[in-house]
């Protein structure tokens, strides 16, 4: 019977031109169709499920955990739609399952429903069979097709030998656990069993058996050059491999069989030589790490802000079956040992599909360093903003205005495609002043992501579905495989984030975990989950953390291995997380993009460019690939066997994160002429993203193509607004200068003719300085993008939630999920500084944020909902803050007594976080987290205290001399809101004695203000007196002198002012008071400042007007103040 779905609470267009735009195919490729290169076979036929729908919710968005009716799962072998784990032993780890890897075919069963496919770990490929793990090492390239045409380079499975059990007849292989870049297949016939553990970049693979004999059959009669002991060497098909036994174990041969007892203690590996070496003295090296199994694997990353470097570190887990040695042996690719630090690889080399392979020995881990040469959220308008270029981008924009999405499909896929155009062109309106343009843009972008983000009842379409089993989030409608074969979801999704990125600098509230952050969030982890502790996906499922590229397809089960082919759509997912964490203020989320993108840029030059013209085989024709497969390369793709569609899959989108492209100016020209002589003269079909390519090589070049030909019809995700606006300034701007780099994520270097552009985008509230590895600094105002040296330029309106605070030490990767709040709290309370008196301890969390020592009566305040886990992470917290404390530390800690009350709701938590700033200059010098305490479901009060620990501390314990004292508490986990008793209820003990130096009141606080001047309405004098020291703030205009006056309507004496000054400060002023706002007496003068939190104390005057009269300018911009205090008693 049908029923209609319903709603539930839990926690957690056309048809393209030409021949289509596919992704994956779902036919079994062994080779793919050269010449015409056609669109394989049809879909398998799905499981389409009619059931009651329900919605999880997250903040204002929502998904369904139930099926919606008609639509379909992932679907494999026997039960594997719904389960996913029936070739899985228990023995693997819990959670989402992983797809999209390297050895998924070995889980997600698709066609061969016993075993898998060929498994392309390198230096050695690998197949399961009944009797056990073959082995292949193929240094010889099978080249096909032409090189002026469709063409494939493989490394295929030519079995060297077959590893197992004497008389092992396994009925399937399973999974038996997995890490970062190694899986464990498990064999079993009742009587027989064996482990196997392989690995990307492993020249070992490591085994477990019992019931029998380890069994080695060879595909040739091997000719044995090495036999002691328990070590054989012997070469097969040209290939030296070297079995290791325990000690006391011997090795006998028969024939094409080489067999060993293993002296019954059941584990053995075995090894495959790099060509040239000397096998005997290698087979000797290898031999001191043969018997330290590698039994897991882990990366671990750090984003350097500061030097704008990505570190990295591969790590190995091992376990000594043999003795006390834990070292190992690995191969690295060219994109990691082409950046190693710290060691030094062998002579000898592997060959690959990737090209030569590096040795290291005797390691637990190796490191790579790389730049991260940073990213922008559009190219800025220093050639368009004016003039005839104004007029022509002008009416672009205003051709497409009406429809800026122009969707061309309502599936995931094309829905993206959509979104990546309107957020272009709001981009560009932006920085053009074009703010109708712009907001109808943005407008699109919200009302289609609304729709996809709400799940209401009965709902089948725009709609996004979480199945547990699989561990991953479906959208419907689905395409290219998306739902079936769990394909492309970061090629679709990125989309979807690129275009809530650009939402969320406007519209810093929709972007908050309490409206639709959290649902942008699901679809990050869903393609690659950052979060390791988040087990309701698998970690990073479509990044191949060793290879250092995307997968596409989800089950990988393709005798050539994986595959993929757009690998700039990629990118625009990794991308996405930068601009996404950048605009939310999130540093896991834009660190966790800032490794993706940088790590595959570099894979990419390599595999898919080969730009240092070293990997592909010489005998390819080709100077660059459409796919990648696991076993090689293609100049092909799967929907197209057109050179423009080819080449140009791997370019679009064109946007501020794919710079990348033009890394290498040269080569840009190598892949455009390529294109030109293959496609039998200048493009025709995809021109405006060959010549938006073109362009990072040849700006001048490109725009003169654009001019001579803009008849054109754009691509479907393009606009000839956006291809004029790249095109024109890219030929101003010349070409991307990678020597230099900065200490923001958002800059770019460019150079035409030796003469240098800086860039940088500011879209955060608060001015920064920019500083380049050159020494070139850049002020760059509050929600601006701004240029110097050959073009000088300002543009943009954009303000997000605020700079993510660098996270340096390395994420390994984040323990937790996003850390810091996606919008600045609303508004920030004022801070209470001391009562008058003596000093209090006892400092009571009232209602506004205070913490003064009285309590006052009793009230609540709401803490909002987690929606995730926020566990070590102030989140959306409560703030209560005291100021002006001097006090001495009596060698104690810190108490608090938390009244917290989570109502019914089921499986919530509440954290709290004491910070101290000894000095009160503005940085947190000691900063307390606890652990959490989960709430009962249960109505009334719960005493949370310290009692519960700390989970982290930083800092030690100093003397306050004028300090503040600052207490978050937030929920760390939870779909549902907290109540926090305040007033005479919750409070914090300090462990200091002593007297208050200060007077307690902010007489300033609301009062009255008179300014010489702004800079615009946004920025207005009354901003420097509500309170917020952190999100609002009056400017002046850029010029001197200014003043900023407060009637604090009545006279005080004032001993205090306290100014906390954005990044335009004074660097000389004078605090004046007058009884009547004409006559002034001057109280203090100021000069040499340096901006931050100026604390002017042991002032003596009176009056009722305080006034700041503001002389120097430190920088070329006005003066800005987020607040300015006065106290009296």
């Amino acid at each position: 019977m049908h029923m209609e779905p319903s709603i539930r609470s839990v926690t957690p267009g056309g048809e393209p031109r030409r021949a289509g735009h596919r992704r994956q195919s779902w036919a079994r490729h062994r080779a793919l169709v050269l010449g015409s290169v056609a669109v394989l076979a049809a879909a398998l036929f799905g499981i389409a499920v009619a059931q009651t729908a329900q919605a999880g919710t997250v903040g204002a968005g929502s998904y369904l955990d139930s099926l919606p009716a008609g639509r379909s799962v992932p679907a494999g072998c026997g039960s594997l739609s719904t389960n996913p784990r029936q070739y899985v032993t228990a023995n693997a780890p819990t959670g989402g399952v992983p797809t999209n890897d390297w050895w998924s075919s070995l889980l997600f069963k698709k066609f061969d429903c016993s075993y898998s496919e060929p498994l392309h770990a390198h230096p050695i490929s690998y197949d399961t069979l009944a009797g056990g793990l073959g082995f292949s090492y193929n240094t010889t390239a099978a080249i096909s097709g032409s090189a002026t045409g469709p063409g494939e380079f493989h490394y295929p499975y030519v079995q060297d030998m077959l590893v197992g059990v004497a008389g092992l007849n396994s009925p399937d292989t399973k999974v038996d656990g997995w890490s970062d870049w190694t899986v464990t297949p498990y064999w079993s016939d009742g009587a027989r069993t064996m482990k196997a553990t392989i690995g990307h970049g492993l020249p070992f693979a490591y085994f477990q058996i019992t019931g029998g004999n380890a069994q080695l059959t060879t595909a040739a009669t091997p000719t044995v050059w090495s036999n002691s002991g328990g070590q054989i060497g012997f070469n097969v098909n040209g290939r030296d491999y070297v079995a290791y036994a325990p000690t006391g174990s011997t090795w006998s041969v028969s024939g094409t069989s080489i067999s060993s007892s293993l002296n019954g203690q059941g584990f053995f590996s075995v090894a495959v030589l790099p060509a040239g070496a000397d096998r005997v003295a290698l087979a000797s090296t290898y031999g001191q790490y043969a018997h330290a199994h590698v039994t897991g694997t882990r990366v671990s990353y750090s984003y350097n802000q500061a030097a704008s470097t990505l570190n990295t570190t591969y790590t190995y887990l091992t376990t000594a079956r043999q003795g006390s040695q834990t070292a190992t042996v690995a191969a690295l690719y060219p994109h990691q040992w082409n950046s190693l630090t710290g060691a030094t690889p062998l002579a000898n080399t592997y060959t690959s599909a990737r090209g030569q392979m590096k040795i290291l020995t005797g390691i637990g881990s190796f490191t790579t360093s790389m730049k991260y040469t940073g990213v922008l959220p559009e190219i800025p308008a220093v050639a368009d903003s004016s003039g005839g270029d104004l007029t022509t981008i002008t009416n672009y924009l205003n051709a497409v205005a009406g429809n800026p999405a122009d969707f061309r499909g309502d599936d995931t896929y094309w829905t993206g495609k959509g979104l990546g155009r309107a957020a272009r062109i709001a981009e560009i309106a932006d920085q053009l002043n074009l703010t109708s343009i712009r907001d109808t843009a943005l407008s699109t972008i919200r009302t289609r992501l609304n729709d996809w983000f709400t799940a209401s009842a009965g709902k089948t379409s725009r709609v996004f579905y979480y199945n547990s089993a699989w561990g991953t989030l479906l959208g419907y409608p689905a395409s290219y495989g998306s739902d079936l074969e769990l394909n492309d979801h970061h090629f679709h999704y990125g989309y979807f984030v690129a275009a809530a990125a650009t939402l969320a600098k406007f519209d810093p509230t929709w972007a908050t975990n309490s409206q639709y952050g959290g649902m942008v969030d699901l679809l990050i982890r869903d393609a690659n989950n950052y979060d390791r502790t988040d087990t309701r996906f698998p970690y990073l499922r479509d990044f191949d953390i060793f290879a250092g590229h995307d997968w596409a397809a989800g089950h990988g089960a393709f005798g050539a291995g994986n595959n993929q082919e757009s690998s700039s759509e990629g990118m625009n997912f990794a991308n996405a997380l930068i601009q996404w964490g950048q605009a939310t203020g999130n540093a896991a989320v834009r660190d966790a993009g800032i490794f993706i993108y940088t790590t595959q840029s570099a894979a990419i030059a390599e595999y898919w460019f080969d730009v240092r013209n070293q990997n592909f085989p010489a005998a390819f024709g080709h100077n660059t690939v459409g796919m990648v497969w696991g076993d090689g390369g293609a100049y092909a793709t799967w929907f197209s066997g057109e050179p423009e569609m080819i080449q140009g899959i791997n370019m679009l989108p064109i946007t501020g994160g794919h710079f990348y492209l033009g890394d290498n100016p040269a080569y840009v020209s190598t892949n455009y002429n390529e294109l030109v002589t293959n496609n039998g003269g200048a493009p025709t079909v995809w021109q405006d993203i060959l010549w938006e390519f073109l362009a990072l090589g040849n700006g001048q070049t490109a725009l003169n193509n654009f001019n001579a030909n803009s008849g054109f019809t754009s691509e479907e995700g393009e606009s000839k607004a956006h291809t004029y606006h790249w095109i024109r300034n890219l030929a101003a701007l010349g070409n991307v200068d990678t020597s230099i780099t900065a200490n923001h994520p958002l800059a770019k270097v460019f150079n035409k003719s030796g003469v240098r552009t800086y860039v940088a985008s500011n879209i955060a509230n608060t001015a920064i300085t920019v500083t380049f590895s050159n020494g070139t600094t850049l002020s760059v105002p509050a929600c601006k993008t701004v240029t110097s040296g050959a073009f000088t330029w300002t543009g943009g309106n954009a303000c997000g939630g605020g700079n993510p605070t660098p996270s340096n030490p390395p994420s390994s990767p984040p323990a937790s999920p996003s850390p810091s709040p996606s919008a600045p709290p609303s508004p920030s309370p004022s801070p209470s500084p001391n009562p008058p008196g003596d000093f209090a301890a006892t400092r009571y969390l009232v209602s506004g944020g205070g913490l003064p020592g009285t309590a006052g009566g009793a009230g609540t305040v709401t803490v909002a909902a987690a929606n995730g886990n926020w566990d070590g992470v102030p989140t959306n917290p409560q703030v209560f803050t005291a100021t002006g404390l001097t006090a001495t530390h009596n060698g104690g800690a810190t108490n608090f007594d938390m009244y917290v009350d989570a109502g019914t709701g089921v499986g919530n938590a509440t954290q709290v976080r004491v910070s101290y700033d000894f000095t009160g200059n503005g940085s947190w010098d000691r900063l307390e987290t606890y652990n959490y305490f989960p709430t009962d479901p249960v109505a009334g009060y719960e005493h949370y205290t310290q009692a519960f620990g700390v989970k982290t501390s930083t800092g030690s314990f100093a003397n306050l001399a004028n300090g503040s004292v600052r207490v978050e508490i937030w929920s760390a986990i939870g779909s549902t809101s907290t109540t926090l008793g305040v007033g005479n209820q919750s409070r914090v003990v300090l462990p200091y004695t002593g007297t208050t130096s200060q007077p307690s009141v902010n007489v300033a606080l609301n009062k009255p203000v008179l300014v010489s001047s702004t800079e615009t309405a946004a920025y207005p004098g009354s901003a420097a007196v509500d309170g917020n020291a952190t999100t609002t703030r009056w400017s002046s205009a850029f010029s001197d002198p200014q003043t900023i006056r407060v009637d604090l309507g009545q006279t005080y004496s004032i001993s205090r002012v306290r100014l906390v000054w954005e990044a335009a400060y004074g660097s000389a002023y004078q605090i004046q008071t007058s009884p009547d706002g004409n006559a002034w007496t001057t109280i203090r003068s100021v000069t040499g400042g340096d901006g931050g939190v100026d604390d002017l104390t042991g002032l003596t005057g009176s009056g009722r007007y305080v006034r700041v009269n503001a002389t120097t300018r430190a920088t070329a911009w006005g003066y800005s103040l987020f607040e300015f205090e006065v106290y009296a008693p």
